[in-house]
């Protein structure tokens, strides 16, 4: 809402504005012409003219805001009878001044009367007045905006004046001020204040104004800001007449924004201001090189910081103070600060009290405060009466200052600004150290370190430390002060000399005779030299008891000059942990460095926390530019994770490495002495002899110089060494992944002699398998290697051999040595024979173990040899077992056609190794008459690769009755492709096996015919199946079994047929299996005649025929019911009169025919099935296929392709 105040003056012509009027607050805005006259003569004769001579002085002066109130009075017109009625007088004031602006002339009725008629007349004409009023304020405002902003865009010419702005754009301000727009007035003298700051940092950049000399006049009054005047007139006065200084304007400046700030009742921003303003004046006096008698400014901010303070707590109450301390505790902290500068400048911190200079200077600062102003001058603790109580004797300053400390460390401790408090209170301890008072300046100094060193930073920690390590040694705290010393010798912040000043004060002690010989002051290590790196020597950190282990440590000197170090001990822990001792060095290798060097991380002293924990600085440029021409004003960058990098790290423990490291003692130490450190990087050597096996466990590290101890509690990372005492032991294993059977492979021997010396003459006796050769070769070597794998010698190997023992010569070789050769050995490549169509390796001794590990797929069979060795360290004989794996997997199959017989054999190469065959033979061992093996392999060398087979075919034939079963056996040489000439011969690879029943009996013959009338077979038509089974011998032996009847004329036996089609390409109609008695004679024929449906078009394969003896029920078996000799499981039914007409019988399905046999034949024998062999069966019409045309009204056409 707008609030307008409005004032009646009478008119004046010298009221008017001029041209160039900048004041706005007396600016005429609505001039008001009021006439009572109704009278027509009266108007003619005077009004009229008094009217036009008003409205012509108006134009005069380009003044457009004008109204005309006509007030009628009801006795007035009853005193004149002939007066005209009133609308012709305002008709007429309307047609002569108002022809184009009807509505600037308006009635008003009996104003003094309180009728209704009345009322509405006042109504309209305060309607109107306001209406007016606001558009001519509006109008004249914007106009004198555009006119402030021209004056403005005049800055750069060289007569412009920051004063004459100043006062036209506060003229504007307090309009808005006398409007209530608080906040607009309030932007004026923020937009003021941004020209102004704008102007001194050009100046300060070489780019100065002329109007600013003003303001660059020497200082004579320093007596803070006035805040308790709405308008500081005196200063306002000055700034009009350009003679006010810089801090005349910026206080003056100031005091307006803080009364529109109580207005807006934010007293909270008038302190945040207020602190800004302090220090940009305290820049902007630098800047503007404006001199200032010493101690005059911290005085103008004392007196403005307290003035400050005191205006808010005027405006509010104590709950609000104590709630927004964050808001005030600034200018707390700023005026403790400029009480302290003014302190010290005044001599009132010294140990003797001012002197007269002193004195004098303070003097002069109270001269500048001048008298005490009058709103102040009745109130007991103004800044005033404050400051030069403070200045007036040291015990008043002591008091002062040490209220404002504790005061501000309290308010920053209250609202969590920690390490605000402790700067206060770094600067309360330099106060007591100044006063000689030691005891109470360390527990600030401890504080302010704590709260640097946990936040890392570098300068404020050396500072702290030099003053802390001053403090400590008034105290007299000798172990306290040689720790800061030893950090601030170390310290690169500080200078050569002082750095080494404090080296001195610890050489110096550590020099001294102590009155106590045995105590010690133990320290720290990471102030005085830091742990780089360790090496071991051997590097596996390993050495049997007895040898000798050499450690060599790096540690860098952080000292500025050399130190002589009596002796340099590093305390070991030694444990036996279970089966320590008998770890061997080939375990310990595996679990050591390989280089033997251990790296120590480095200290980030003196930085506790580590810098590498706070996130990276998120760095961003920022471009600010012109909003009207674009152009760059400002650049910089910004971080934005600030609050991420500054927030605070608090700890409860102190984050000094506390002095009281405990000292370890022990049995085990490893001692080199003396030694002077050099600054930097310094080798230091420990050598020991390993005494007793266990794990070593280095601990601690410590320096002395003198009677002080530089210790490193803690060696990390762990860092061990083992000794280790070892029984002599003897590893065999091969060369390969596995040993191949039947050629010479490779076996390497590690003698590990442990604590046994190997003397001339001791051997190594090898019991000789009959299966395994050990090969014995001229160039054998043994080759001899320290436990660190370091070659020390080599020598011939010497080998005798017996039928029954293998004697291997040792070479000569201390303790805890290693020594390693290669042999070769050879396992017969065959295995027994397994009987059956199994996959056979034979193998004619009978007399080893054998060890089949033959799974699933095609893995190779091992077998295991054991061999027994004599050691000449031990009375007991170490057995070894070596796994040989046979490469090869065989095969065998018969093959049939017709009558002629052919044996196929099929060798696997089952290793990654490629072999070349030869000689391969297949010989009959039961050596049977009229039987001849003719091979049909032309080639006599051939090679097999790796996971390839290799065929071989052989043809029987036979000029007399063949036996029953033939015994063969299978033999061919193989040698490794890849190799040259072996030395040796090897033996052939042999696989015996056995064929039964191999001679062809039947031959079945299927044949299908077209339906009568077609001559192709059509899908969906029957046609006709025909199987003929025709007997291709007369009796034989292997004819003779139960299924034989015999009858006057010949010998039969009963068959089983069945026809069956696994491919789903035939329908079978009606009986697909019968039962028939077949006569045992040669060339007896059966035929068999059946309907088959097709079901595909195409080239179909026939169905299969299947032929099975079919035993009796009075045969000798048959009391025994074996459900595997039965066609799935039990499903046939046997009629019982098979024998009178054999074809009559059939076969049911599966679930009629289990109902049967559960019912009809309950507990009575069932006959049996047993299929043909392979052998004696050749179905001759295998592979043949029958074409099947599709019908002619099929719509989908479905074609079986094979």
């Amino acid at each position: 809402m707008i609030h307008l105040e409005s004032n009646f003056v009478q008119f004046k012509e010298e009221l008017l504005p001029k041209e160039g009027n900048k004041a706005l607050l007396t600016f005429p805005f609505l001039h008001i012409y009021w006439t009572e006259c109704c009278d027509t003569e009266v108007y003619k004769a005077t009004v009229k003219d008094d009217l036009t001579k008003w409205q012509n002085v108006l134009k005069a002066h380009s003044s457009v805001d004008w109204l005309i109130v006509i007030v009628e009075n009801d006795a007035k017109k009853k005193n004149k009878t002939n007066i005209l009625p009133r609308t012709s007088i305002v008709d007429k004031i309307r047609n002569d001044f108002c022809n184009k602006q009807s509505d600037r002339c308006v009635v008003l009725s009996d104003p003094l009367k309180d009728s209704s008629r009345t009322q509405e007349s006042w109504n309209a004409f305060l309607t109107k007045l306001r209406t007016l009023l606001l558009m001519s304020f509006t109008k004249n405002l914007g106009k004198f905006e555009d006119d402030m902003r021209t004056l403005r865009e005049k800055r750069t010419e060289p007569g412009w004046s920051f004063c004459e702005y100043f006062m036209v754009q506060e003229e504007l301000a307090f309009v808005f001020e006398m409007l209530q727009q608080f906040e607009d007035a309030l932007v004026q003298y923020d937009e003021l204040d941004a020209l102004f700051s704008q102007y001194v940092v050009n100046f300060g950049a070489g780019d100065g104004a002329n109007w600013l000399t003003f303001f660059c006049q020497p200082v004579k009054s320093w007596n803070g800001l006035i805040l308790r005047k709405p308008i500081d007139m005196e200063k306002r006065e000055s700034i009009q007449r350009r003679e006010a200084t810089l801090l005349d304007l910026r206080s003056y400046l100031f005091s307006r924004q803080c009364t529109l700030l109580l207005f807006l009742q934010r007293p909270w921003e008038v302190a945040q201001r207020a602190l800004e303003l302090l220090h940009n004046c305290v820049q902007e006096l630098k800047l503007l090189e404006v001199s200032v008698p010493p101690g005059a400014l911290d005085c103008w901010v004392f007196l403005s910081c307290l003035e400050v303070l005191q205006r808010i707590e005027g405006c509010c109450d104590r709950a609000q103070i104590d709630s927004n301390i964050a808001h005030t505790v600034g200018l707390w902290s700023y005026a403790t600060e400029k009480l302290k500068s003014l302190g010290y400048l005044c001599g009132l911190v010294s140990e003797k009290g001012p002197n007269s200079e002193d004195l004098n200077r303070t003097v002069d600062l109270l001269a500048g405060l001048g008298a005490e102003r009058p709103e102040t001058a009745n109130t007991a603790q103004s800044p005033y009466k404050k400051l030069k109580e403070a200045l007036s004797s040291v015990e008043a300053f002591e008091k002062h200052y040490l209220d404002l400390s504790h005061a501000t460390i309290e308010m920053y401790t209250s609202i969590g600004r920690i390490r605000s408090a402790k700067f206060v209170g770094k600067d309360l301890a330099e106060f007591y150290m100044r006063k000689k008072a030691p005891q109470k300046a360390e527990i600030y100094l401890q504080g302010a370190l704590k709260n640097y060193l946990a936040e890392g930073w570098a300068l404020p920690i050396t500072h702290t430390r030099k003053q802390l390590a001053e403090c400590q040694k008034h105290l007299g705290q000798i172990e306290n002060y040689l720790q800061t010393s030893s950090l601030l010798a170390s310290d690169h912040h500080l200078t050569e000399e002082e750095r080494k000043h404090f080296c001195q004060e610890i050489l110096d002690f550590a020099s001294q005779p102590s009155d106590n010989p045995g105590h010690k002051i133990v320290l720290p290590m990471q102030s005085f030299a830091q742990l780089r790196d360790l090496h071991f020597d051997p590097s596996n950190a390993v050495v049997h008891v007895g040898g000798v282990l050499c450690i060599e440590i790096t540690m860098y000197s952080q000292m500025p000059v050399p130190v002589h170090v009596e002796q340099i001990v590093v305390n070991v822990h030694f444990s036996i942990e279970k089966n320590s001792y008998r770890k061997t060095a080939e375990w310990l290798t595996k679990h050591k460095t390989s280089n033997g060097i251990v790296n120590f991380p480095p200290e980030t002293a003196p930085f506790p926390v580590s810098q590498n924990s706070l996130p990276a600085l998120e760095l961003y440029e920022m471009f600010e530019r012109s909003p009207s021409d674009n152009s760059l004003n400002t650049t910089g960058i910004i971080c934005r994770n600030v609050h991420m990098l500054l927030r605070r790290q608090e700890s409860s423990s102190s984050l000094e490495m506390p002095s009281g490291v405990a000292l370890e003692e022990g049995a085990h130490v490893l001692r080199c002495s003396p030694v002077t450190l050099e600054p930097g990087a310094n080798q230091i050597t420990f050598r020991t002899q390993a005494k007793e096996p266990g794990t070593y466990t280095l601990r601690q590290l410590c320096a002395s110089v003198g009677s002080v101890w530089f210790v490193l509690p803690h060696i990390y990372p762990i860092v061990q060494y083992d000794v280790y005492s070892q029984e002599p032991q003897l590893h065999v294993e091969p060369l390969a992944d596995s040993l191949l059977a039947g050629i010479p492979q490779k076996v390497k021997f590690t003698v590990t002699t442990g604590h046994y010396t190997i003397k001339n003459g001791d051997s190594l006796q090898l019991s000789n398998a009959e299966a395994m050769l050990i090969l014995c070769q001229a160039e054998s070597r043994a080759m001899v290697y320290s436990n660190t794998r370091e070659q020390s010698s080599d020598a011939a190997l010497r080998i005798q051999s017996s039928d029954k023992v293998t004697s291997i010569s040792l070479p000569v070789a201390p303790a805890y040595h290693v020594i390693e050769f290669e042999l070769e050995v050879l396992s017969l490549p065959s295995a027994p024979a397994l009987g059956g169509e199994s996959d056979m390796l034979g193998m004619a001794e009978s007399h080893r173990k054998h060890k089949d590990k033959q799974k699933t797929g095609h893995c190779m069979v091992t077998t295991d040899h054991k061999v027994s060795i004599d050691c000449p360290w031990s009375i007991y004989s170490t057995v070894i077992a070596l796994t040989f794996s046979v490469p090869f997997r065989t095969t065998h199959a018969l093959l049939s056609s017709g009558t002629r017989k052919y044996v196929q054999v099929c060798v696997q190469n089952l290793s990654e190794l490629d072999f070349q065959l030869s000689d391969s033979y297949l010989v009959d061992t039961s050596d049977s008459t009229g039987l001849q093996l003719v091979p049909l392999n032309t080639q006599s060398q051939q090679p097999i690769y790796s996971k390839q087979s290799v065929f071989f075919v052989w043809e029987l034939k036979w000029t007399e009755e063949p036996p029953p079963s033939l015994h063969c056996r299978f033999s061919v040489g193989f040698s490794p492709a890849s190799e040259e000439q072996l030395s040796i011969s090897l033996k052939p690879y042999t696989y015996e096996f056995k064929v039964e029943n191999f001679f062809t009996l039947y031959n079945v013959k299927a044949e299908i015919f077209p339906p009568s009338g077609m001559e192709y077979c059509r899908t969906g038509s029957l046609c006709s199946l025909e199987v003929l089974i025709t007997r291709l011998s007369d009796l034989l032996e292997v004819d003779k079994d139960e299924a034989l009847t015999e009858s006057d004329e010949h010998f039969s036996t009963k068959l089983m047929y069945e026809v069956v089609d696994n491919s789903s390409n035939w329908a079978v109609c009606g009986k697909s299996c019968g039962v028939i008695s077949m006569p045992v004679a040669a060339r007896a024929t059966h035929r068999v005649h059946m309907e088959v449906m097709p079901l595909f078009a195409g080239y179909l394969p026939l169905p299969d025929v299947r032929l099975f003896k079919y035993l009796p029920h009075h045969s000798a078996h048959s009391s025994q019911l074996d459900a595997d000799s039965w066609i799935e499981n039990d499903s046939l039914s046997v009629d019982k009169h098979g024998d009178d007409q054999p074809d009559s019988s059939s076969l049911k399905s599966r679930g009629s025919v289990h109902s049967a046999c559960s019912s009809e034949h309950k507990g009575l024998p069932m006959p049996r099935l047993q299929a043909l062999p392979a052998g004696q069966v050749f179905n001759s019409s295998s592979g043949t296929q029958v074409l099947v045309i599709p019908s002619q009204d099929d719509h989908v056409l479905e074609v079986s392709v094979t």
